[in-house]
C-alpha cells in the first residue's frame, strides 16, 4: 500500500508541476503583460517602468522560478486592480466556493447513487427509463440556463428562496441544485452500469443461492464494488465544480472564487488569475489523489496496478 501511495504521489507532483508551467506560460503567451498592465494610453517609458517594476524584463525561466518559489509559500503578490495581497483575497472567497461545491456534490451523491441502484435493480422498467431521461436532460441542459430557470420559479414567482447573494444557507440552495444537477447524470449512469455488471457476477448469484435477503445482497455485496468508480468520479466532479463555479457564482452573484476569477479576467488582473488557476488545479489534483487512495482501500486489486 505504501508503494502505491508513493507512486500516486509522484504522479500527482509531476502533474502539479506541469500545471504550474502551463498556467504561468498561458498568461505570458496572451500578449505583452507590461502593456496590458499599463493600459492602452500609456507611453513607452511607462510600459518599460512597469516591465522593470514587476520583473517582466527578466528571462522567462527566471520569472517562472521566482513566481513558483513564492507560490509554494502561498505568496502570489499583490492584485493589480484590487490593490491588495492576492492570497488574502483568495482565502476570503475560498470558503464560499467550497460550501457551494460541497453542497452540490452532496446533493448529487444523495440523488444519483440511490437512483442508479434502483434503475439497475428494476432494469427496463418505468423507473429505469425515468432515471435515464433525467440523466439525458441533465447532460444536455446548460447549467446557467437551469440556474436562471430556478431563479424564475423559486425566487421570482414563488418567493421561497432569495434570488442572489451568499449571506445565509438559503442562498446556497438554488446554486447547489443547479451545480449538482450538472454532475448527477454521470454519477447515476456510472452507478447503474456498475450495479448491472456486479449483479450479474458469480459471487452475487452465490449469495442469492445461500438465501441472503435482497437488501443484504444489494447493499452489502453489490454496492460496495459498484461504487468504486463513483468515488473517483465524485472527486473529479468536485474539482470540476470548483473550477466551473464561475458560471453559477456569476448567475447568483455569489462572491466566491469563481466570481473573483471572472472579475480578474475582465480587468487583466494577472496575479489573481494565476493564483486562482493554480489553487483550483492543486485542489483538483489533491482530490484525484485522495480518490485513488480510497479506491485502493475499497479494492485491494488496485494497489498492484
Amino acid at each position: 500500500m505504501l508503494i502505491f501511495i508513493l507512486r500516486r504521489l509522484a504522479i500527482a507532483l509531476c502533474v502539479a508541476l506541469t500545471v504550474s508551467i502551463v498556467s504561468f506560460s498561458l498568461l505570458h503567451m496572451s500578449g505583452d503583460l507590461a502593456t496590458a498592465i499599463a493600459g492602452p494610453e500609456s507611453t513607452a517609458a511607462q510600459v518599460e517602468q512597469i516591465r522593470v517594476q514587476f520583473g517582466l524584463d527578466k528571462p522567462m525561466t527566471t520569472q517562472y522560478v521566482d513566481w513558483l518559489s513564492k507560490a509554494v509559500h502561498l505568496d502570489f503578490g499583490n492584485s493589480f486592480y484590487f490593490n491588495g495581497p492576492v492570497m488574502e483575497m483568495v482565502a476570503e472567497r475560498l470558503p464560499i466556493t467550497f460550501k457551494l461545491g460541497g453542497s452540490a456534490l452532496l446533493l448529487a451523491i444523495l440523488v444519483a447513487i440511490p437512483l442508479g441502484v434502483l434503475a439497475a435493480i428494476y432494469r427496463d422498467s418505468w423507473l429505469d427509463r425515468v432515471a435515464l431521461m433525467i440523466a439525458v436532460v441533465g447532460q444536455a441542459m446548460p447549467s446557467f440556463w437551469f440556474g436562471l430557470t430556478l431563479i424564475l420559479i423559486f425566487a421570482v414567482s414563488l418567493h421561497w428562496l432569495p434570488v442572489a447573494g451568499n449571506e445565509s444557507w438559503e442562498n446556497f440552495i438554488l446554486p447547489a441544485v443547479a451545480l449538482g444537477y450538472y454532475a448527477m447524470p454521470a454519477m447515476m449512469r456510472l452507478t447503474r452500469s456498475g450495479m448491472l455488471e456486479v449483479l450479474g457476477s458469480d459471487y452475487i448469484r452465490t449469495a442469492r443461492a445461500k438465501g441472503l435477503s435482497k437488501s443484504r445482497v444489494v447493499f452489502k455485496h453489490a454496492l460496495r464494488n459498484a461504487v468504486i468508480p463513483v468515488v473517483a468520479l465524485a472527486a473529479v466532479e468536485l474539482g470540476f465544480m470548483l473550477g466551473g463555479s464561475v458560471v453559477i457564482e456569476s448567475v447568483y452573484s455569489m462572491q466566491g472564487l469563481g466570481q473573483l476569477a471572472w472579475d480578474a479576467i475582465s480587468r487583466n488582473d494577472y496575479p489573481v488569475v494565476q493564483a486562482v488557476v493554480l489553487i483550483i488545479a492543486m485542489f483538483y489534483i489533491g482530490l484525484t489523489f485522495l480518490a485513488d487512495i480510497i479506491n485502493a482501500l475499497l479494492d485491494p486489486r488496485i494497489r498492484t496496478r
